[in-house]
């Protein structure tokens, strides 16, 4: 009777561990699907008849691919992913591809962009399940085509899917009201998927400005004298439109666009931090330059761009009442410039330029923006990523800021 008891207690005990073992397992199961998806590598294969982009993932997930012309793109939006790429990946050409990037496009969303040399059809889209000890995969195949074929497949995609094109849509600016102190936003350029230029160490642009936009925020925020907002305070991307309106939507007083520029054909000669302005007219062909790579930021990410000529910069200027907000601009650039030199930040030779940057077009809002100076140039990257120059330069700017808006409580004409 007594080893009957003992042999059910044991068979109690076993079914208890089995049932144990199968809870935790399929615990453990809940507990890998939750974790995030990782890329851990890309490469491109075939040639211009066929090009095939491949990516390992951690595990199979629902991907969106669809392509986008002026320039030719094919844009492939996933759920929230760790790119844990391998260095300088996405710079090989292969067939129909001439490059390719990835990273984060905004919250829950990653996107990789791939650059299309001409007129190209998506054939398939599709993710492997992981077999064999091989990981999920993403295939993407190409096929090119003439331009007819592909703007008439772009238009019946797009008739398709109106209610689901993957490019965010800038909310509508709900101006708040000022509680007592001027309100600066800082926007760090670039993010996520649109990594900006890039110097010779691998450091990133969006690294860079997001890093000293930190820390001007935080010595700002010390002097207790504004509010201070950042357009983004993580590596994701913003549009430029939304960039605009975000800081319309905070009622600011003034809008500083962060950035860092490369010159690769002349490093030794270009450097140097620089201020730039809103202006129909390009001050220069440099200025000129750079505000179509800055204006480009979009397309870079894989964001369809809008009909926005140069008229539309023309018209903006027209319209601002008596040319106001692009007066207030000048003058808080100067200040900075000011500040900048006394600070010892270093100045390119033409401290301040104008062009029509997107970035700047908030008629209501004085805007400039900052090219804190040049990747390309080792010196400037050294100055770019030192504590020491970071802080003095944040604290000259927190002074151009300081002399900007006593002048406007204080009513100083211009």
């Amino acid at each position: 009777m007594r080893r009957e008891h003992g042999l059910r207690n044991i068979w109690r005990i076993c079914a208890f561990l089995l049932t144990l073992m199968v809870g935790l397992g399929e615990a453990g199961q809940v507990f890998a699907d939750s974790k995030p998806m990782i890329a851990k590598d890309a490469r491109l294969a075939g040639d211009r008849e066929r090009t095939r982009f491949i990516a390992d993932l951690s595990k199979k997930v629902e991907v969106h691919a669809f392509a986008l012309g002026d320039p030719y793109r094919v844009i492939i939006d996933v759920p929230d992913v760790s790119f844990q790429m391998p260095d300088g990946i996405g710079k090989e050409q292969r067939g129909l591809v001439t490059a390719y990037r990835f990273g984060l496009f905004a919250p829950g969303k990653s996107r990789i962009v791939l650059d299309i040399g001409g007129p190209f059809l998506i054939d398939k889209a599709f993710v492997l399940d992981p077999s064999d000890n091989q990981p999920a995969r993403l295939v993407i195949d190409l096929v090119p085509t003439d331009a007819a074929t592909f703007t008439a497949k772009l238009a019946e995609s797009r008739a398709k899917t109106a209610a689901s094109v993957a490019d965010i849509r800038p909310p509508e600016p709900q101006v708040q009201p000022s509680r007592g102190k001027p309100v600066v936003v800082l926007d760090p350029g670039h993010g996520g998927v649109d990594p900006g230029t890039r110097g010779e160490s691998g450091i990133t642009e969006k690294e860079v400005v997001l890093t000293f936009a930190k820390i001007l925020k935080a010595k700002l925020d010390a002097v207790g004298r504004y509010e201070i907002f950042l357009t983004r305070e993580d590596d994701t991307f913003l549009p430029l439109r939304e960039r605009v309106a975000f800081a319309q939507a905070k009622a600011a007083g003034l809008f500083l666009s962060i950035h860092a520029d490369s010159v690769p054909k002349h490093p030794d000669l270009a450097r140097g931090a620089t201020l730039y302005t809103l202006s129909e007219q390009a001050s220069d062909d440099e200025a000129k330059e750079l505000a179509a790579k800055e204006n480009f930021s979009d397309a870079i990410a894989g964001v369809e761009l809008q009909d926005e000529s140069d008229e539309v910069v023309a018209n903006i200027l027209l319209d601002l009442a008596r040319r106001e907000t692009q007066n207030r601009s000048v003058v808080f650039a100067r200040s900075m410039v000011g500040e900048l030199h006394e600070g010892r930040a270093g100045l390119h030779s033409k401290a301040m330029k104008s062009a029509g940057f997107r970035v700047l077009k908030a008629p209501d809002v004085p805007s400039v923006l900052l090219e804190l100076g040049f990747l390309s140039n080792a010196d400037d990257e050294k100055r770019l990523t030192s504590d020491a120059w970071q802080n003095s330069t944040a604290d000259a700017i927190v002074a151009a800021i300081d002399t900007y808006f006593a002048k406007r409580l204080a009513r100083i004409p211009y």
